[in-house]
């Protein structure tokens, strides 16, 4: 069982590489890209997160190896940003212009990766506890690219999606930026409780990584 997982994740994993790489060239194809834009996305960022970590729990369930407790905290973390990404792009941006110009690619990063993740950390709990006092940790990453988008709005103009825009002053970027922070916050106690419920199939993958 746990190297059919590994192999899932793995798959996964490279799906969200051609998605993210495919969107690249079919943008560079239409348009001169500044990598810092295309990049500076939540929506890209939080993917390339999600495929680092599937790659590295890949590698260390086809190793025999367990995880670390560092790579348990990134796997939460990577799954708070990834299921936000879900939730925010299909509850607040589906229906605005823009987004990833692929439509499967959009799918995939949008929808199927962000669900995927969600599942993986629900059904396959091949991974410890996390411990209540890092549940800190998940607010670092998406506080640091908020102050970041402000200063470049501020600065060259260019933000990543229209609720951040400063030309609608700055107390309602405040609030939509409390927002993703009470979002982050939630989502991360829920990935963090999720941790301390067995899978239904932690037995299995457990066993076999010892």
């Amino acid at each position: 069982m746990r190297y059919l997982v590994a192999a899932l994740r793995l798959a996964v994993a490279v799906v969200g590489i051609v998605a993210i790489v495919s969107t690249f060239y079919d943008t560079a194809t239409r348009a001169t890209i500044n990598p810092f834009n295309f990049f500076g996305y939540f929506t890209m960022q939080s993917n390339i997160i999600l495929v680092l970590v599937l790659l590295v729990t890949a590698l260390v369930s086809f190793s025999g190896r367990r995880q670390r407790p560092s790579l348990v905290v990134a796997r939460g973390c990577a799954t708070t940003y990834i299921v936000i990404t879900g939730v925010m792009y299909n509850v607040l941006l589906a229906g605005l212009e823009g987004g990833v110009s692929l439509a499967w690619a959009n799918t995939v990063l949008h929808i199927i990766l962000p669900i995927y993740a969600a599942l993986d950390w629900v059904i396959f709990s091949d991974r410890s506890p996390l411990p209540v006092n890092k549940i800190w940790i998940p607010l670092v990453y998406p506080i640091v690219w908020i102050i970041v988008i402000i200063i470049r709005g501020a600065t060259d103009g260019w933000v990543p999606y229209p609720f951040l825009d400063p030309a609608q002053g700055y107390g309602v970027v405040a609030l939509y930026a409390l927002a993703i922070a009470v979002a982050t916050v939630v989502f991360a106690a829920i990935v963090w409780g999720i941790s301390r419920v067995h899978g239904v199939r932690s037995s299995a993958l457990t066993s076999n990584a010892r």
